[in-house]
């Protein structure tokens, strides 16, 4: 059995054995690289190179602090920074109609809007700039703020700064949020008071003032969130990397670049538990001083958690525990063992019994729009999977059945690579429903692939506008004892808001069948 090398367990920084077995219930504070002066500070060419942020907290009363992007974390962020005392500005290029509903939540309070526009002066007199995940690093306003000498945030950085419990961090291209649900409920089920949020559901920084030192804090964080970051959690994962949202971050580079601040900030106090079996995810051994471990689907971890012989087992201390049979485990694909052992050896991190997370293993049914199964009509299972923005998460979820696939696939394509998707497709679909704005470039990969590596197991290719249309082709071809799989490839943003209302459209059409 393929065994990793000896720092799985812990890895030499200048030429000392850093880390140990102890600590764990301490919260550091990192030191960030050191502000630049604020005549000389400058955005790098890429993304990844030197920004300005603050290394720590500082008293918000009375600081001028410009919030880009008033989505859900904009929201939570500008609540919370009023509740600070600071004099907060909105910014946001959508128009006041638009923005109707976040706006009214913060009616109210004292806050500056300009909208339509993000105009350099509002830089002016500014202390603090705040971005909110959807605004981009290289924006203009951004660039700006960096040539100036203005420190960026965010509601993630924001929260760390100030959260007095030690706090879980997970991030990943894939299965980052079913990590962080299962170890959030694996806390719980020890009878810990638990925190979940941050790309997840709600930003915890809307908690901040309600979390107690002896409370679990498990965060969800996206790349989006972590490219501006300075400080890491005490205890970070990393799933994997795979290419995903390259239409914001350029190249894999910077894409990677992002995700190393989940761990690059990190002291030998502190834990990372790595994706074994991912590259890019293992490399980053070498990039934290941060007591290390692996979990793995295929090789006997030295310390983490890994699956043998049909077994799930968390290794921590020396010591082996079982923490169920493969087998035993409710949700569907290889990918999520993979999910149940990283979030085990970090709710093993986190003082869980092993008892609380086999519990949790066995009985846990996923998390909305990630393989879930909508109704049965017909003879025929219909599942939702629109979560899957990128070809490789398709990949992961068709891996997921035996039974013959009418796969659903579009949106907006991510300029990922397409190529294994296409042979998965031939190999495992039988029939193939594109709609979209991608459909027709998703059509032709497959057909192109079709050509070179012959039909397999496609009967068909039927290409559509809309989702509308795309279910019911799809009630017309399928067959008793077919899968429909909604897993699109693309984002939503093509036709939808996010891909929960993709996803809650599909599950409305599917149960609207007769």
């Amino acid at each position: 059995m393929l065994r990793p090398p000896q720092y799985a367990a812990r890895r030499r920084w200048g030429g000392d054995v850093q880390g140990g077995r102890g600590g764990g219930a301490a919260r550091s504070r990192h030191p960030a690289r050191p502000l630049l002066d604020r005549d000389g500070g400058r955005l790098s060419e890429t993304i990844v190179g030197e920004r300005l942020t603050l290394a720590e907290p500082f008293d918000l009363k009375g600081k001028r602090v410009v919030i880009l992007g008033l989505a859900r974390q904009g929201t939570a962020l500008a609540r919370f920074l009023v509740r600070e005392g600071a004099e907060v500005v909105v910014s946001d290029l959508k128009d006041e109609a638009a923005l109707a509903e976040p706006m009214a939540a913060l009616e109210g309070l004292p806050i500056r809007y300009v909208l339509g526009d993000h105009p350099l002066r509002l830089l002016d007199g500014t202390d603090l700039l705040c971005l909110s995940g959807g605004v981009p690093t290289d924006a203009p306003i951004v660039v700006e703020a960096q040539r100036r000498g203005i420190p960026l945030s965010n509601d993630a950085q924001l929260f760390l700064e100030r959260c007095p419990a030690p706090v879980i961090g997970i991030t990943g291209s894939a299965g980052k949020t079913t990590t962080t649900a299962l170890v959030g409920e694996m806390c719980k089920a020890a009878g810990f008071t638990t925190w979940v949020g941050g790309n997840i559901g709600n930003p915890l920084i809307a908690d901040l003032d309600r979390i107690r030192p002896t409370d679990k804090v498990v965060m969800e964080l996206s790349s989006f969130q972590l490219e501006i970051m300075t400080l890491s959690p005490h205890i970070a994962a990393v799933l994997n990397i795979t290419p995903n949202h390259l239409d914001r971050h350029k190249t894999m580079e910077n894409y990677i670049a992002a995700k190393r601040n989940i761990v690059a900030h990190q002291g030998p106090e502190d834990y990372a538990v790595l994706g074994f079996d991912d590259a890019r995810a293992r490399a980053l051994a070498l990039e934290t001083r941060a007591h290390v471990l692996f979990f793995s689907g295929g090789a006997e971890v030295d310390e983490g958690a890994y699956k043998t012989n049909g077994e799930l087992v968390l290794r921590l201390g020396g010591a082996d525990a079982l923490i169920c049979h493969a087998d035993e485990v409710r949700l569907r694909g290889a990918h999520n063992l993979l999910n149940i052992l990283a979030a085990s050896a970090l709710a093993g991190l986190a003082g869980v019994p092993v008892e609380a997370m086999g519990k949790v293993a066995r009985t846990f049914s996923g998390v909305e729009h990630r393989l879930e199964e909508v109704r049965e009509w017909r003879g025929v299972r219909w599942y939702d999977d629109s979560i899957a923005t990128a070809p490789e998460r398709v990949v992961a979820a068709l891996r997921s059945f035996d039974e013959p696939i009418v796969l659903l696939a579009g949106g907006r394509d991510k300029n990922l690579p397409w190529d294994e998707f296409a042979r998965e497709v031939v190999r495992r679909v039988r029939y193939l429903i594109t709609f979209g704005e991608a459909g027709g470039m998703i059509a032709r990969v497959v057909e192109e692939a079709m050509r070179r590596e012959g039909e397999g197991e496609l009967e068909g290719i039927a290409q559509v506008e809309r989702l509308e249309e795309a279910v019911e082709t799809a009630a017309g071809v399928a067959r008793p004892g077919d899968v429909v799989l909604l897993s699109p490839g693309g984002t939503s943003f093509d036709a939808f808001r996010d891909f929960a209302e993709r996803g809650d459209r599909f599950k409305e059409l599917v149960r609207a069948l007769e």
